[in-house]
């Protein structure tokens, strides 16, 4: 028996949807996120008390056995999961939504008779099914389980043919019969599919197929509303969806390159791989000393944070050095790339957790015509997202992609671990430019003696 009447129902789930595109709204901007992630908390809160409170549930000690198990699990890994780490909690959590879909759609073909909700289940067992593999992929190749460069094999353009034309054949079935036989036998298929979409995708590719895959998760939670009569399901599903595409639209744009060619690029040599292979080339190296005169009697400095900083976890220290220079009159300010990092935002939540103020972060397209005024641009722990090759090398795997134009500054400082390439894999002749100097070990570290050296001028 349902406590709330279907009006109160209907209204708390209209607060609930409200929340969430709230909620979006507030994330698309550094400075509102917090405040935006906390509405989405909250509409969420709402919409799991209104389902308890108005429908008639069965095996509720079941239900709330299984919150107390993903509480339990969630809440601990979400308190000490590292920045560098983050990437992957996110790519993880996005195939946990996909795997749940796919799984409630299975649960729900016995009881679906319609033709039409039949469509909408295998629609949600296939899409939840190639989220979820996808996503354990990238979990993978940010972690490093597995090669971030591309995988593939002889003919595997064909055998996903063959795995997709044999998932909707399937899927045709299951709409037919019903058949629990086939609604396996799709499920293992939408999960090879999953497999055979990520494994070619390497190196700086990643983060857009991150953004994809969350699409595909908000669509079959979208279908799953469908399937189970949810009106919320169906709207936030809806609202991922959505988001998810256009995000994966902004950065293909930002990298200069369209979906299909991210996704499928490996097949002719297109795709970012991911390499080890170092430099024996000359450069020109420095001390910690060096670099903080340098910075310290600069008028204008330009930091650009990549995936190093993430790694060290310096960036508090950047932070600090970037207000002790202010201190001293110099005008400080970090340019972001739209794909630094290993996700969407990567570089941003970093700078904020460190507390630097939004004011001072530069989007690619304000920062860049300011290049030419600057004395120095510190390069910390970033490659491929000011690499020349991309204007300059027709054949580059990043060739089109827009920069940050760190080249058009007097000075270029480069703090690296080492003359490995950056995560598409391939050399940047910036490194080699008689302007540009190199500060080599970890990035805290390195920062953190830059920062006693300018203290002490």
């Amino acid at each position: 028996m349902s406590i709330l009447a279907p009006a109160w129902t209907a209204l708390f789930y209209l607060v609930a949807a409200v929340c969430f595109i709230l909620a979006l709204k507030g994330l698309s901007s550094p400075r509102t996120a917090r405040r935006g992630n906390a509405i989405g908390a909250a509409g969420a809160a709402v919409a799991v008390v209104t389902v308890f409170l108005s429908a008639r549930l069965e095996n509720i000690p079941l239900i709330l056995a299984a919150i107390a198990v993903g509480t339990a699990l969630a809440v601990p890994v979400a308190r000490r999961v590292q920045m560098t780490q983050m990437p992957q909690l996110v790519a993880l959590f996005n195939g946990v939504g996909g795997g749940a879909a796919a799984l409630v759609a299975v649960l729900e073909l016995g009881h679906s008779g319609d033709s039409w909700v039949r469509l909408a289940v295998v629609f949600t067992m296939l899409v939840g099914a190639v989220s979820f593999a996808g996503s354990a992929v990238t979990v993978g190749k940010l972690q490093e389980l597995i090669s971030t460069r591309p995988l593939l094999f002889p003919g595997m353009p064909a055998v996903m043919v063959l795995v997709l034309a044999g998932a909707l054949t399937a899927g045709g079935f299951v709409v037919l019969t019903g058949s629990a036989g086939w609604a396996g036998a799709l499920l293992v298929l939408g999960l090879a599919a999953g497999l055979l979409l990520v494994l070619p995708v390497g190196g700086a590719d990643v983060p857009i197929v991150i953004s994809l895959l969350n699409a595909f998760t908000g669509l079959a939670v979208a279908a799953s509303g469908i399937v189970l009569g949810n009106v919320l399901l169906l709207v936030a599903g809806t609202l991922v969806g959505a988001s998810g595409t256009i995000l994966t639209k902004v950065m293909a744009s930002a990298m200069g390159r369209g979906v299909a060619g991210i996704m499928f690029g490996a097949f002719r040599g297109g795709s970012t791989a991911g390499s080890t292979t170092l430099s024996d080339r000359p450069v020109r190296s420095s001390s910690a000393e060096d670099v903080a005169v340098q910075l310290g009697y600069a008028q204008r400095v330009v930091i650009v944070p990549g995936y190093g900083l993430a790694v060290a976890q310096g960036q508090h220290t950047v932070a600090e050095l970037a207000t002790a220079l202010t201190a001293r009159g110099v005008d400080v300010v970090f340019a972001i790339h739209p794909v630094a990092g290993r996700m969407p935002g990567h570089m941003n939540v970093l700078l904020a957790e460190a507390n630097v103020p939004y004011e001072s972060l530069r989007e690619l397209e304000e920062v860049n015509p300011e290049f030419a005024n600057t004395d120095i641009a510190l390069v910390v722990g970033a490659n491929d997202v000011v690499n020349p090759a991309a204007k300059s090398s027709p054949g580059s795997p990043i060739y089109g992609m827009p920069i940050l134009e760190v080249v058009q500054a007097q000075q270029v400082v480069f703090l690296k671990r080492s003359m490995r390439p950056g995560f598409a894999g391939i050399e940047n002749e910036l490194l080699h430019d008689p302007k540009t100097t190199l500060l080599f070990g970890d990035a805290k570290d390195s920062l953190s003696k830059v920062l006693g050296a300018v203290k002490i001028l």
